[in-house]
């Protein structure tokens, strides 16, 4: 049990270490306009040591959000353009036959890089998903007999576009659970396409983007995320989230029973809790309220909830669920 005195010098702990989040959103605003909430959505998968999946129409600068945060960091990234012709091989790597030395080499993939962007990932096929989410899942690759640890910081960062089904295979339930968050893109408010128009037309140059976090700093903001404190009252209102998905009938809530297929695993507990952490570090926080847990829920909730024939008739999302879900359960 953590004192009033401890959480104060945490709090000091967290105001000081917690700069480089403020001078990565700075940075980042360079070039992207407005999206405040997907750059916000990627700090929190970075400080969590979780992957995030980008869902949204083309043009919403996905893309240039994730190789920019790459570039911020001073770390290495890689680009892997999905498509229905891709082989697991051209993620993780392969064995090649060297003649000079007459022996078999191990030539490794995109895949061992700081930051992975996994551009329109539900375009190849299930043998590649698998194969990336293998290594989300382990921090590992094994390229023939050998075992091949991936370095630190890890952080796959999916993105698809859900317009087009055609030529397109969507990621199964267990996949989709892997990743930390799923968040939906929107398009830009008027002053901020604005803007964009302006920045793009007026032959502007485009501002470069520069290294202003070292890994070590989001290690250490790894750590401090960790040691917020979470009051017993804020796990049980996380816990009565999750388990309002599965027994709805339980919370007042008979009337989401016949619309929810499957309710949120145990994964989605710990990442609500973990989110939850680091949203609280973003706000220079020592501890976790009712908010910070309200503020992640949709994105860490919305892809871990089965809509049953019905919801999808009555035009029923997840994110309606989660909202009635969110008015019901009571705040601590």
């Amino acid at each position: 049990m953590q004192t009033a005195e401890d959480i104060k010098i945490l709090n000091e702990k967290i105001e000081y270490a917690s700069v480089f989040i403020d001078r990565l959103r700075n940075e980042l605003s360079k070039v992207v306009v407005g999206q405040l909430h997907m750059i916000d959505s990627l700090l929190v998968g970075l400080l969590c040591n979780g992957h995030v999946l980008l869902e949204g129409v083309p043009g919403l600068a996905k893309t240039l959000t994730i190789k920019s945060l790459a570039q911020a960091v001073h770390a290495k990234f890689s680009r892997i353009q999905f498509t229905p012709d891709l082989l697991p091989a051209d993620v993780v790597g392969t064995m090649i036959y060297n003649q000079s030395r007459n022996e078999f080499m191990v030539r490794k993939g995109p895949i061992f890089a700081n930051f992975i962007l996994a551009d329109e990932i539900n375009r190849a096929p299930a043998k590649v998903q698998s194969a990336l989410l293998e290594a989300m899942q382990e921090k590992q690759v094994t390229i023939g007999d050998s075992t091949y640890f991936l370095d630190e910081p890890f952080l796959v960062l999916a993105t698809q576009n859900p317009l087009e089904q055609e030529g397109t295979y969507p990621l199964p339930e267990a996949q989709v659970d892997r990743f930390m968050l799923k968040v939906i893109i929107g398009y830009p408010g008027k002053k901020e396409e604005q803007l964009i128009i302006r920045q793009q037309v007026q032959n502007e140059t485009i501002p470069q983007i520069n290294a202003v976090a070292s890994i070590n700093e989001i290690m250490q903001g790894r750590e401090l995320v960790k040691q917020v404190y979470m009051d017993e009252k804020i796990e049980q209102y996380i816990l009565d989230i999750v388990f309002a998905t599965r027994y709805p009938d339980q919370y007042n809530l008979g009337k989401l029973k016949a619309l929810i297929n499957y309710g949120a695993s145990p994964r989605g507990s710990i990442n609500l809790a973990l989110a939850a952490k680091a949203y609280a570090f973003m706000q220079k926080r020592g501890f976790v309220i009712p908010d910070d847990v309200k503020a992640v829920c949709k994105d860490v909730m919305r892809h871990r909830i089965g809509l049953t024939y019905e919801a999808e008739a009555e035009n029923v999302t997840a994110e309606k669920i989660i909202d009635d879900i969110l008015k019901t359960v009571l705040v601590p």
